[in-house]
């Protein structure tokens, strides 16, 4: 969902092509490409897929949920985007080899764009609407190939046989890999029947595949992982919602903020966040996204901190592993990284276990699916790099319920005025602080850092501690890659927060 919107699908209908636009005339440098009549009909087709791929850049799906597009948007008062911006994306490049006036050319075909006199810029012919119905109309899909570049316009093509689409979401884990699953994005309710409905079951080059709406795939997470009652809740409020930049909460932040009396304009000085790993205290880093990260050269490395198991038979309840350590282990909350269809996952502890705690994980967990299974503690590197993500996530998670930015959902009660409630990452970045300001972004959080607003590494409450959340890493992004040119326009106002601290398992 972004500048080089690698994951996202156009409209699966391209507009019609005016007659009179197939005489137009466009370079590219000196090379000039003369649209005839006679070779119109290829033409035109083109022009229209052109044309298909910017309305989706500027359409209700994506735009409002586009953080470089919204900027974009939002620059000008009369929100004209510069053509040639539009044009270089890489789902562009295709098309603007042929020439910005080319590419004006087919824009002057939407009925949905309209481009201004001196063919230089491109906006919306109406308002951004708030999409309603995206979280029914959507699927989950489940057994594609592994990524190679013509991937996402195989799967567009391959969701387009069965009626419109609004989008087409590749999932991703945190470091970017296609998880081999996507959530399709239909435009009506009749084509998710179609699809769900398919006989023969949709395959995908002979390829059978696990399907399910989104809703039915949020309420199978829920009960892998033992959610109850608010976490469950609030699963079912990040998967419904979306995770990751959304026009519509930043506004509502920005009017919460002017009736608090607070500048909408003028961002709040943010305090350094430091996350306590494994002993060690870490600077948490922010983008100009809000997403918090550390620098793995400055993560511990902690030998025999992590354990891994073998044997489950490729499907685990993270209730069965987390449940027996909390209670081994004096209430600490262990961090799980498993991917459903796997044999075997690994277990992260708050320290290097003893020869007798590991035995101690071994007696208490000697089954998981039914299957026993082995425990082992892993190879130096798979334990240095899984640690990094652990640090990685728990600065996420930190960032996101002190500061409430782009990506943390606050959830606020009681006494306090707090910013704006704030939303978790498009893609695995899970929100989750409790602002008991109202709302997260600028109330006083109580997930992600103790008293003295250092950050906790997930599973470092101390016992009686009570744990508001239960959100099991799902391995991150569902989106493609956001650009990172975007001039930052929307900053959350912040106050230090008093946290309790989180727990990530």
């Amino acid at each position: 969902m972004a500048e080089e919107d690698v994951t996202m699908a156009t409209a699966s209908e391209a507009p019609a092509v005016p007659e009179e636009s197939k005489a137009e005339t466009s370079t590219s440098g000196t090379v000039a490409e003369t649209t005839s009549t006679d070779a119109g009909g290829e033409d035109a087709e083109v022009q229209a897929k052109a044309a298909a791929q910017i309305e989706f850049y500027f359409g209700d799906a994506n735009l409002p949920f586009d953080k470089f597009m919204w900027t974009l948007y939002t620059k000008d008062p009369d929100h004209w985007v510069p053509i040639e911006t539009v044009s270089s994306f890489k789902r562009m490049r295709e098309y603007s080899a042929r020439g910005v006036d080319w590419v004006v050319a087919a824009l002057r075909t939407s009925t949905f764009l309209e481009v201004d006199a001196e063919g230089k810029r491109v906006r919306r012919r109406t308002e951004v609407q708030k999409p309603k119905g995206q979280y029914e109309r959507s699927v989950y899909a489940k057994g594609f190939p592994d990524e190679e570049p013509t991937l996402q316009k195989r799967l567009e093509a391959f969701f387009g046989k069965y009626g419109k689409t609004n989008a087409v979401r590749m999932r991703r884990t945190e470091d970017k890999k296609f998880k081999n699953s996507v959530f399709a994005e239909f435009a009506d309710f009749a084509t998710v029947d179609v699809f769900l409905k398919a006989d023969p079951k949709p395959t995908f080059e002979g390829k059978e595949l696990l399907i399910m709406t989104k809703d039915a795939y949020c309420e199978m997470k829920i009960k892998e992982k033992g959610l109850t009652g608010k976490s469950a809740n609030h699963r079912r409020e990040i998967m419904s919602t979306g995770r990751g930049f959304n026009a519509f909460r930043e506004m509502a932040r920005a009017n919460a903020q002017n009736k608090d009396g607070a500048s909408a304009s003028a961002p709040a000085e943010k305090k350094d966040v430091y996350l306590e790993f494994m002993g060690t205290k870490l600077l948490i880093h922010q983008d100009e996204e809000g997403v918090g990260s550390v620098k793995p050269e400055d993560v511990p490395f902690v030998r025999g901190a992590t354990l891994k198991f073998e044997g489950c038979g490729g499907d685990v309840s993270w209730s069965d592993i987390k449940n027996p350590i909390k209670e081994k282990f004096e209430g600490r909350v262990p961090f799980i990284k498993y991917m459903r269809g796997e044999d075997s996952g690994l277990v992260g502890f708050h320290k290097a276990l003893t020869e007798d705690e590991i035995q101690i994980v071994k007696d208490t967990i000697k089954t998981l699916n039914s299957k026993e299974v082995s425990w082992s503690v892993p190879d130096e590197t798979t334990e240095k790099a899984f640690q990094i993500e652990r640090a990685q996530s728990s600065a996420r998670s930190a960032l996101e319920s002190t500061f409430g930015g782009s990506s943390g959902r606050g959830r606020g009660r009681g006494r306090g005025r707090g910013g704006a409630r704030g939303r978790g990452g498009r893609g695995g970045r899970d929100g989750g602080g409790r602002g008991r300001g109202g709302r997260a972004a600028g109330g006083r959080g109580r997930e992600g850092t103790d008293k003295d607003g250092k950050a906790k590494e997930p599973g470092s409450e101390e016992v009686g501690e009570k744990r508001k959340r239960a959100v099991e890493p799902d391995g991150g992004p569902d989106v493609g890659i956001r650009g990172k040119q975007a001039p930052p326009v929307l900053q959350s106002a912040a106050k230090k927060a008093k946290t309790e601290g989180d727990a990530t398992s």
